[in-house]
């Protein structure tokens, strides 16, 4: 898939299905919102049509909610997925009017944020995951909002992607080719896999 842009983001996946699945558990959404753009990986819980189908309730209430509060956007998926067997969900909303990035993650969806080359501080930093299953478990919601800068780029991976990625040292590429690498590299072949690539282009 070729990266596709919007006025403040490109973004590009890979993904693979489960081997002796038709259909994957494991979904991305990237919107357009007032302020910049939502981004989010979805992870229904086990494989096949049923976590496709789980995964499937989650990304609409996510495309309905795009402009609303990420806490908010997390209730108002665990409400949609009530009596489904749950997804986990990592979520970012870009606000490239103040150049932040808001972001939350319940389950294990492993985010991963990349500063640029010329960004000051640390190279990197990790998403905080919450423990529990949006539908089933909804744990006690806390956002962290972090400043981004022209040329960062976030990773969103699920559990079809070895978590050690997260400590390796990655290679400035663009996103598809970034995201076709992490999979590649890290990807059990056992597992639903997706890896999603966003890479911040500053205010339009």
């Amino acid at each position: 898939m070729e990266a596709l842009i919007s006025p403040s983001i490109e973004w590009a996946v890979a993904d693979l299905v489960q081997p002796g699945q038709s259909e994957s558990g494991d979904r991305s959404v990237v919107l357009p919102t007032g302020e910049g753009g939502l981004v989010a990986v979805v992870d229904g819980l086990g494989h096949g049509a049923e976590a496709a189908s789980a995964a499937k309730v989650a990304v609409r209430a996510l495309e309905r909610g795009a402009n609303r509060p990420v806490i908010q956007l997390f209730r108002d998926c665990h409400s949609s997925l009530i009596g489904t067997r749950g997804a986990v969900i990592s979520a970012a909303a870009f606000n490239a009017r103040d150049e932040s990035m808001t972001w939350l993650g319940v389950g294990d969806v492993e985010g991963r944020l990349l500063r640029a080359p010329t960004s000051a501080g640390p190279r990197m930093e990790s998403l905080l995951l919450r423990g529990g299953v949006v539908g089933v478990h909804l744990p006690t919601l806390v956002s962290a909002v972090v400043p981004i800068h022209r040329g960062d780029t976030l990773i969103f991976a699920t559990d079809g992607v070895r978590s050690d990625f997260l400590d390796a040292p990655l290679p400035q590429l663009e996103p598809q080719a970034l995201a076709d690498h992490i999979l590649a590299r890290w990807g059990t072949q056992t597992d639903d896999a997706l890896v999603l690539v966003v890479r911040y282009l500053g205010p339009a």
